[in-house]
């Protein structure tokens, strides 16, 4: 009985890592190179989360979004934040109709399978937390009246990092909603040369067709559920976050949210790659883009330019792999 319901989970995730590989492959025939980005927005897929991308404009950030939507075969939406973006904006409203006598709901950008963020820290705080409820909450309320939003549900929010005039930083408690923080970084000069040969005579995203459905996607989801975490890398995880609170350079460090998020993206991870289990790398490929932008450092360190980064490097090198992590 054993051996067959360990044959039934191998086979699961094999066929796991057959889509995700697909979905890979499909987005790659748009971005040029950024194999981790696009990894790394995989895993917060399939872990249920959302994604923040934070970089300089023009590096794909728009180009990612729209290919992970096509490559998926769900719907897609792009809320384009700005200072004057009403909560209804993005949630819809109600709007009477005359000739029904009666009040109909117009959905909102926000009523999509992919929601693409452009700038959220362009819109002033009660803007950005409608859409940070939304992510949170799966629902929408209007006038009392509660609205479901489309399974799956995934928001790819982006921020520019440098330019800071006219921009509402998230505050840290919304910025722990992002299951990941990812930054895509400017290509080298072949993959700019390739960039420049793909997009010379049309768009390659209009040719991308759909290689998922989001049917599939849920089951996804659900299998990456049944991935297994042994007690050594459940530990591995809560001695690394244990580590953030205990830092003499960190004010705050990562939340429980922080450890299960962890530990449902290294389960999404190891799907990915075919495995029924997690291992200790998982955990360790993970740890930068889900606890950096939860970590809040000390007045000190960030007059001096100290990263979040940085300091989880020494944490990861200063942190042993227990025994028996398979």
């Amino acid at each position: 009985m054993i051996g067959l319901c360990l044959a039934h989970i191998l086979r699961r995730v094999y066929l796991d890592f057959s889509a995700c590989f697909k979905i890979i492959d499909n987005i790659s025939q748009v971005i040029v190179g950024k194999q981790d980005p696009i990894k790394f927005i995989l895993v917060g897929l399939l872990a249920d989360g959302h994604v923040l991308l934070e970089d300089v404009p023009g590096v794909g950030k728009t180009v990612l979004a729209r290919s992970l939507a096509a490559s998926i075969g769900g719907s897609y939406n792009r809320i384009q934040f700005t200072p004057d973006l009403l909560p209804s904006d993005i949630t819809g409203f109600n709007i009477y109709v005359q000739h029904k006598s009666r009040f109909d709901f117009r959905e909102g950008p926000v009523m999509a399978n992919v929601v693409l963020a452009d700038e959220i820290n362009r819109t002033v705080p009660r803007t950005q937390s409608s859409l940070l409820e939304s992510m949170e909450e799966r629902q929408v309320t209007v006038d009392g009246e509660t609205y479901p939003l489309p399974s799956p549900f995934f928001v790819i929010a982006t921020q520019n990092p440098v330019e800071l005039e006219g921009t509402f930083p998230l505050p840290e408690a919304q910025l722990d909603r992002f299951l990941l923080k990812i930054n895509m970084g400017y290509p080298d000069q072949r993959e700019e040369m390739e960039i420049l040969k793909r997009f010379q005579e049309e768009d390659p995203i209009s040719k991308l067709v759909s290689v998922a459905e989001p049917t599939q996607i849920l089951k996804l989801q659900q299998a990456r559920k049944s991935i297994v975490v042994s007690n050594a890398v459940r530990e591995y995880i809560t001695t690394i976050v244990q580590a953030t609170r205990n830092h003499e350079m960190i004010k705050f460090g990562a939340s429980p949210r922080g450890s299960m998020g962890l530990m449902r993206s290294a389960q999404a991870l190891a799907a990915m790659e075919g495995r029924s289990y997690t291992l200790p790398d998982d955990v360790k490929t993970l740890i930068q883009p889900v606890l950096a932008h939860r970590l809040i450092l000390n007045e000190n360190e960030r007059l001096r330019g100290e990263k979040p980064e940085h300091i989880l490097n020494q944490i990861i090198k200063q942190t042993p792999i227990p025994d028996g992590t398979t």
